[in-house]
């Protein structure tokens, strides 16, 4: 006769995965401070929301999450963390850093172009035709829907 298992019953012995417990705990009670902090804010409907309608439904999705992180720490054990690495996060770092200090200067065109290069620049699989290639479209891109569709006042050149 055939034996079956359960795969979900936690064997002895096996750690709970701390890092989703304790990240669904703190959305649980994030969500239950949004819902008391609304309590007296009348909600409404989908066709005529109050004021505590979006704040209660964003508190329902964050509910919901802290729910699934929750039962997930508490099904699983856990399973590390990979080791942080330097290059990508300074990388990232300082393309975000450049484009803020040249967007005024150098238009919309350079920063986005010179930020797309430094960010492929945290990665050892980038590679340089397709970076310019995507940096020349991210920049067509972003004049296309910031100056273009939505008509914000960027520069797009610096002259």
């Amino acid at each position: 006769m055939p034996q079956f298992e359960i795969s979900h019953v936690r064997p002895q012995g096996r750690r709970l995965d701390w890092p989703d417990l304790l990240f669904g705990t703190f959305l649980i009670a994030v969500s239950a401070g949004a819902f008391a902090a609304t309590a007296k804010l009348s909600g409404g409907s989908a066709a005529d929301m109050g004021p505590g309608y979006m704040p209660r439904a964003i508190a329902l999705i964050l509910l919901g999450f802290g729910l699934f992180f929750t039962g997930r720490g508490l099904m699983r054990s856990h399973a590390g963390i990979e080791r942080v690495q330097a290059r990508p996060m300074l990388g990232i770092a300082v393309a975000v850093g450049t484009f803020a200090l040249l967007i005024e200067g150098a238009g919309l065109v350079a920063a986005s172009f010179a930020a797309v290069l430094l960010a492929a620049a945290a990665s050892r699989e980038s590679r340089l035709f397709e970076v310019i290639l995507f940096g020349l479209c991210v920049a067509a891109g972003a004049v296309l829907l910031f100056v273009k569709a939505l008509a914000l006042p960027v520069p797009i050149w610096p002259w």
